[in-house]
């Protein structure tokens, strides 16, 4: 399924590497990609399974041929139940489908390496650690992050910036970047609230000199990479919706 190239990570580090990748493939077709996904997902071909690559691509395809198959697999039919239910419903039932497989495709290394109880737990410690697969997709994680970093900020930051968009390091630096040192009331505060800041989509946390932009409805911020908005695009967006909140302009059927 994967282009020919056999990939099996040995470590805890390497199958977590190889979680993290795949993890991130699936979000991206759930939200970033959810027009070109929802598309290729037509009722009317056969089986279809949803896979997500370590490379951080995904894929709609037939399920694997060969019996018992190399790798476990993904959801069966994710396209039958595609036009019976909301947009929304249907995005998250794949999405608790995904995150399933994800834990099966990672103990599978794990037990295949010969991973002990330590081993176990401490995989699984690191991808409890990150936001599921459905409370990205369900807006759960959004949820979370928002009331984490509501304290105190929101109302200031916006007479600083009117564009909502920035460069992590430029001068709207109140709620968007890590702040340069200032006040001492003020420093740990904000400092303390902008570790705590999370990507929307890959549920990840903030990282210098990355741009980010916020969306205007829901308030969440985003990776541009996470939702394919460069900075130079950016300048020219009078109001930003994030893949969720355009979804839901638009239910189906």
């Amino acid at each position: 399924m994967e282009g020919g190239q056999q990939y099996n990570p040995r470590t805890v580090e390497e199958v977590f590497r190889d979680f993290k990748g795949r993890r991130a493939a699936l979000i991206k077709a759930l939200t970033a990609d959810v027009e070109e996904f929802y598309q290729q997902c037509d009722p009317e071909k056969e089986n279809l399974c949803l896979y997500g690559f370590p490379s951080e691509q995904w894929e709609v395809n037939l399920p694997a041929e060969e019996v018992p198959p190399e790798l476990p697999e993904p959801a069966l039919g994710i396209n039958f139940a595609r036009d019976g239910m909301q947009e929304k419903d249907w995005l998250s039932l794949v999405a608790v489908h995904s995150d399933a497989w994800l834990l099966s495709v990672a103990f599978y290394f794990g037990a295949r390496f010969g991973f002990d109880r330590a081993d176990r737990r401490r995989l699984f410690n690191m991808m409890n650690d990150l936001p599921t697969i459905f409370e990205i997709v369900s807006g759960t994680a959004k949820k979370q992050s928002k009331e984490k970093s509501s304290v105190s900020n929101h109302s200031s930051t916006k007479s600083k910036s009117n564009s909502k968009v920035t460069q992590r390091g430029s001068e709207s630096q109140a709620k968007y970047s890590r702040p340069q040192p200032k006040d001492e009331d003020e420093d740990g505060l904000e400092d303390d609230e902008q570790g705590e800041t999370l990507c929307g989509a890959c549920g990840e946390n903030y990282a210098s000199d990355e741009f980010w932009i916020c969306c205007d409805i829901c308030e969440i911020w985003f990776h541009g990479k996470c939702v394919k908005i460069t900075p130079a695009r950016a300048e020219h967006i009078k109001q930003y919706k994030c893949p969720s909140c355009s979804s839901n302009k638009r239910a189906r059927p």
